[in-house]
């Protein structure tokens, strides 16, 4: 693993966190992160709820099978799109924006010192059902996942997951 890496390659799953709050000024930096991807003819449709309540957090976790660590995180960043901001309108370049953005936030959790977990929401219609009514989520705007975010009470080995056989030079 090249160490010029170490922020791709140290950025993991992390589940549990500290009970210790995060400074506005850092939601601020992972938010600006985001909204730094790229996203289809620069259209930039994605929006994030900022949630810090805990009886919310406890109730959007309610509805994320794989998502407990929601419920325990002091910030979670759910991220949605609308495809009414999309490029064409199409659900793919709004999916792409999306998961551009999150993957930055991921990264910059890292970079700061915070630990981070994506939730997957869309495609699963009961998971964007129970967030949008969760949430308030207007009908054009498709929540696509949530990030628990908090200081890592667990610590996890930089990794990379290179499989050679899934590299595949000039063709197929």
């Amino acid at each position: 693993m090249n160490p010029k890496l170490d922020l791709i390659f140290s950025r993991r799953s992390i589940r549990q966190y500290q009970e210790k709050d995060i400074d506005p000024g850092l939601v601020q930096d992972l938010l600006e992160a985001g909204m730094a991807g790229p996203s289809a003819v620069c259209k930039d449709p994605w929006h994030f709820i900022v949630i810090r309540d805990k009886s919310l957090l406890a109730v959007v976790a309610e509805g994320l099978p794989n998502g407990s660590m929601l419920a325990t995180s002091p910030v979670g960043i759910v991220v949605c799109g609308d495809l009414e901001e999309a490029h064409d309108g199409l659900l793919s370049y709004l999916l792409q924006d999306c998961a551009a953005a999150i993957e930055n936030i991921l990264l910059a959790a890292n970079a700061l010192g915070l630990g981070a977990c994506w939730l997957g929401v869309h495609p699963r219609e009961e998971r964007i059902a129970h967030v949008r009514a969760a949430l308030d989520i207007p009908d054009h705007v498709i929540p696509v996942s949530a990030i628990a975010i908090g200081w890592p009470s667990e610590s996890k080995s930089k990794r990379t997951r290179f499989q050679k056989n899934h590299v595949h030079l000039e063709r197929w």
